[in-house]
């Protein structure tokens, strides 16, 4: 079997390099590419509208110091959340979960990273968490995946919705000896995120002695690329898709 062959390709909150990221056109953008799937993330509003935005702050915005939930979620649609990038052809406003997985869950497999922040309380943890899984609905297959790098809050979301397929993501300090010892302790996970310089041999048999699935974050050069698909990592993230595309294509 050509294990090269057998990576998904995700683009890392759409096709960030051509669009702004975490917006429509940017996941349209990767679209235009045969990506297998889309990677994004998740915050609340102040209001508790579940919406897509990776940073701790709205710097990008000209709002340094102030964060998605400092506004309500008609604040956030009225903001050009694309016009920080160079090349933004049209503004756009925050984008929420809902309309993104009524538009792209039936075009490709998603990965949605819950991000909870030191700042938040519990309880919105935890709010977070539960519309995500209430607008993800049943998975019957792992098309649509909930990651976090806070093991706590995949912890409560196995307890709202245990046939739901979780990922924790590792920093890039943890290697194999850590994913076995998190994967013991908690076996309900569907699998691991590794960042791209912690992925080896060894991490790629953790996994697979569990049975469990590899993700491997972010791999935008020629090297990391290769390296994640010689390993037959299972999903593969890029800012760079259509190059992790071509050489997966390119493998013999």
């Amino acid at each position: 079997m050509n294990h090269r062959k057998q990576s998904l390709i995700f683009a890392h909150r759409g096709a960030n390099r051509e669009a702004a990221e975490n917006t429509r056109s940017a996941f349209d953008r990767a679209l235009a590419h045969p990506i297998d799937g889309i990677e994004t993330d998740i915050q609340l509003s102040r209001d508790g509208v579940a919406v897509l935005w990776h940073d701790r702050f709205l710097d990008k915005l000209g709002l340094p110091g102030k964060r998605i939930d400092d506004f309500d979620h008609a604040e956030l649609r009225a903001m050009g959340f694309a016009a920080h990038f160079a090349h933004a052809e049209n503004p756009e406003g925050v984008m929420s979960l809902r309309e993104f997985l009524a538009a792209y869950r039936t075009r490709c497999r998603l990965l949605l990273e819950i991000k909870n922040r030191a700042w938040e309380q519990p309880a919105r943890h935890e709010a977070k968490v539960r519309q995500t899984l209430e607008l993800a609905g049943e998975a019957a297959d792992d098309r649509v995946l909930i990651s976090s790098f806070d093991l706590n809050s995949l912890v409560y979301a196995h307890r709202c919705a245990p046939q739901f397929p979780l990922v924790l993501n590792l920093e890039p300090e943890r290697g194999a000896d850590f994913a076995r010892d998190v994967l013991a302790a908690q076996p309900f996970l569907h699998g691991l995120c590794a960042h791209i310089g912690a992925l080896d041999e060894a991490m790629i048999g953790a996994l697979r002695e569990c049975g469990k699935r590899i993700a491997v974050y972010t791999c935008n050069s020629d090297a990391e690329i290769n390296r994640a698909l010689a390993l037959g990592v299972d999903i593969l993230i890029s800012d760079v898709p259509q190059k992790a595309l071509r050489m997966r294509q390119a493998s013999p």
